[in-house]
């Protein structure tokens, strides 16, 4: 099997020192995933870009996060769901009775959030080719058409990052381990 380098911020190449450097900064360490990223510089500039125009959409912070963790679980992708997972409860204060039915593949009880997490589910395991009923139900939530397709934009951050993490064998950073998940069997 081939091992991938996980860059730190001294081993990184010149062109992803600057993400790795900031992330360093602000979260205290370095994901993994980013130092995998770093191999290729565009990949991890691609990453970041779509991950900050992912933040300007008209979805708010627990709306986002519900479909980066959704996405990622459809995915089994063990380092996203811990990460997110963490970014949820412990730096977003949201609340485990949102997190926690995602990470287990159950309903959310809020009935709002889990139209988006069931329509973010049907966009990735059906690669957009979502059924006419449940884009309905999406919408009679209280959903827009342009939020439809920012699901969309959502899916495609995670997918990068899951597809990534798949290849790579991406370890979960110890700050992440206490939200470890494990793919379904």
């Amino acid at each position: 099997m081939t091992t991938f380098t996980t860059h730190t911020v001294e081993s990184a190449p010149q062109d992803a020192k600057g993400v790795l450097q900031g992330a360093q900064s602000q979260l205290g360490f370095v994901p993994n995933l980013y130092g995998n990223m770093a191999e290729s510089p565009t990949v991890l500039e691609s990453y970041m870009t779509i991950a900050g125009l992912f933040e300007k959409t008209s979805f708010n912070a627990t709306e986002q996060q519900v479909v980066l963790l959704t996405t990622s679980v459809v995915n089994n992708c063990e380092f996203c769901v811990a990460a997110h997972s963490v970014i949820s409860k412990s730096m977003l204060n949201i609340d485990a009775d949102i997190v926690d039915p995602i990470r287990n593949q159950e309903a959310i009880q809020d009935s709002k959030l889990e139209a988006l997490a069931t329509f973010t589910r049907a966009v990735v395991t059906d690669r957009g080719w979502v059924d006419g009923a449940v884009t309905d139900a999406f919408l009679a939530a209280g959903y827009t058409q342009a939020q439809a397709l920012e699901v969309v934009l959502g899916v495609t951050m995670k997918t990068l990052s899951n597809y990534t993490n798949h290849l790579t064998g991406t370890e979960v950073n110890p700050e992440f381990g206490g939200e470890a998940w494990s793919k379904a069997a």
